[in-house]
This record gives structure tokens, sequence and C-alpha cells, in this order.
């Protein structure tokens, strides 16, 4: 009986993208109740989270108004058929602006799509808008000086992580029904983590990052970057990333697995309550899998290496980017007006 009754009260905004598309195509929910409610919901969370800095309302409306009539005339297709989703700011949306959070390209219009948003648009989803991300994307807050500051809405005096922190804030917020997110050093990864939502990064090379800004041109990291959905569910992730990827990943036995986990006393402060919940993942793991409790080769080196190669040749087609100047070595001249947190970022970097 208590299932029947949570059922009977399951809204919209609680349905994953795969529920959502199930209850359009059996036309149980129209496309224009879906986007409806979520621009609801949005405008009733984005004031205090600020999460979404473009949005196309309207334009999803009518989108949805054609849908339905498309499932009236049974011409319906796509497997995310009239589900309301959110685009991470970096993706270009033609009409739509793509200024990577920095005030020089605030009226900076993309004449296009990404490859990704043109293959959401043919799975059949409407975007509702875009979402905030630090300068650059090169931050692991989200926070820049065109848009300002993306909270976290489980409490907004808390981050809501970086660069994808609008997707992850939004999504958690109930302003989508699924999202799309972008992770060179954890951007997906980070903000699903302080938002409590699910994220993957996409395999090496798998989804295509043309009309993602800004471009990335150095070999070693554009092996790094990868393009990935956000949401609600894992089954949402699966059918998200099959709709964006140029390669599917081999089917693979799982006979000859082994799982590593990290083991709970390290040098890594992890609070009493993450500590014990490493130990039950390991214990409900080790029933399907063997399972290693160690600290893996080379883990302490890996965020030195990452700066190393994020801080290639000083990230000079970075700085340009960020302040619209010819650089000079690093150490002469070296701009001081005008930078943001990314600033701090390559200090770091070169500071070993």
């Amino acid at each position: 009986m208590t299932e029947i009754v949570e059922a009977q009260h399951k809204t919209i905004l609680d349905m994953d993208a795969t529920e959502l598309a199930q209850k359009i195509r059996d036309r149980e929910i129209t496309c224009t109740e879906a986007v409806s409610d979520y621009i609801k919901q949005i405008t009733k969370v984005n004031p205090r989270i600020n999460a979404m800095v473009e949005e196309r309302f309207t334009q999803a409306i009518e989108e949805a108004k054609e849908k339905d009539l498309q499932l009236n005339e049974s011409t319906a297709k796509g497997d995310l058929f009239g589900v309301p989703i959110s685009v991470k700011e970096a993706y270009d949306v033609a009409g739509m602006k793509t200024t990577g959070g920095l005030l020089y390209r605030r009226k900076a219009f993309a004449s296009e799509d990404a490859e990704v948003v043109k293959r959401l648009k043919n799975a059949g989803a409407i975007i509702l808008g875009k979402t905030n991300t630090p300068e650059l994307c090169f931050c692991q807050e989200t926070e820049n000086k065109l848009y300002g500051r993306t909270n976290n809405p489980w409490d907004i005096a808390r981050t809501a992580g970086g660069s994808s922190g609008g997707e992850g804030s939004l999504l958690a917020a109930g302003g989508a029904a699924i999202g799309i997110g972008s992770d060179i050093g954890g951007s997906i990864r980070f903000p699903s983590h302080f938002n409590g939502v699910i994220g993957f990064k996409s395999g090496m090379f798998q989804v295509s990052a043309d009309g993602n800004f800004p471009n990335i041109n150095h070999p070693l990291q554009q092996r790094m970057l990868g393009l990935g959905p956000m949401g609600k569910s894992v089954r949402d992730m699966k059918r998200m990333y099959h709709i964006i990827a140029d390669r599917k990943p081999a089917a693979k036995t799982l006979d000859s697995v082994q799982i590593d986990i990290l083991p709970a006393a390290t040098n890594f402060p992890l609070a009493k309550y993450s500590k014990e919940l490493l130990d039950d993942v390991a214990h409900f793991l080790s029933s399907f899998f063997p399972i290693e409790r160690a600290v893996p080769p080379y883990f302490n080196d890996s965020a030195l290496l990452w700066q190393e190669i994020m801080s290639i040749d000083g990230e000079r087609a970075s700085l340009r980017l960020l302040c619209q100047i010819k650089i000079q070595p690093y150490g002469r001249n070296m701009p001081r007006k005008g930078l943001p947190t990314f600033h701090l970022f390559i200090v770091i970097c070169h500071g070993h």
C-alpha cells in the first residue's frame, strides 16, 4: 500500500529522464507539462542558487508544443523525446552565449550547436537553458565576474564545486531531468559528489569536443578531457552516453575484474561517516568481486602530474583567452589586472 501511495504522489520532478521519456511516449504526461513544471521549479530555486545563467523558456515551451503534436501524429522519435535538459555553459547552443564566464565574451553568441548538443536535440531533448561555470572551466569552484557564484542547493553557504557546478546545483535542485558537463580534472565528478547527483566522465576520445569552450589543443590535455552526462540515475547516464558517444565501449565480462578501494586509514582527511561508508561499500562489493584495500601506484604523484600537464608552456593559450592580451614569458610583465581565481591556479602550477 505504501508503494502505491508513493507512486501516486510521484511528480514529474521526481522522475529520472528514462521514466519521464516513457511516460511521455505512453501519453501519460505531455511534453508541455514536463517543460512547464521544470520552468516553474527553476524560477523558484534559481534566485538562491544562481545555477542557470541563460534561459530559453519561451523557445522550450514552443518546442514542447510541437513535440506534443508529433506525439498525436505518431511521428515522435528519440530516446529523450520531450525530456527537459540543461546544458553546461561551455557548450555552444545556437542563438545562445558561450562566454566561459568571461566579461569580454558576454555578447559571444554561438551560430551553431556543439556536436553533443546536436545529438541531444536529435534524440528529442528540449534545452531549458545553460548553467554556470568558473572562468574557462578551470577551477573547482563555480564563480566568475560575469555571472557570479553558484551555490549548493543543500546549503547555499557551501560550494557547488566546479567546473560543472551549475549543472550539479541545478540538477540537485530539481531544475532539469538530466544534464551534460565536461571534465578534465574532476569537473563532472566533484560537483556530482558535492550536490548529490550522478555524473560520469567519458572515456578518452569517445565523445566529440567540437563546440566546447575553451578549445583544448595540446594532445596531452585532449587525452584527459571527457564530456559526459549528469543526472539522477545510473540508467540515465547509460542512456545519455549512448546518445553522445562516438565510440561505444566494448562489452566486457566481469569474471576477471578486481576493484581497488582506498583504505579507510590514509593521510587524506575523511569524516567518520565517510570512512564507515567506504567500509560498507567495500564489504558489499566483496561478495561479487575481489577487493583490494590499497593506495594505487603513483596516487600521490597524480595531482602534481595533472598540474604539470595543465600548465604546459605556462598555459599561454588560456591566459590569452582570459586576458585578451599578448602573453610575455612567465615572470616578465605578468598581467595583474582582471585575473580571477585562475591566476592562483597558474601560480600554484609553477610554484613547485
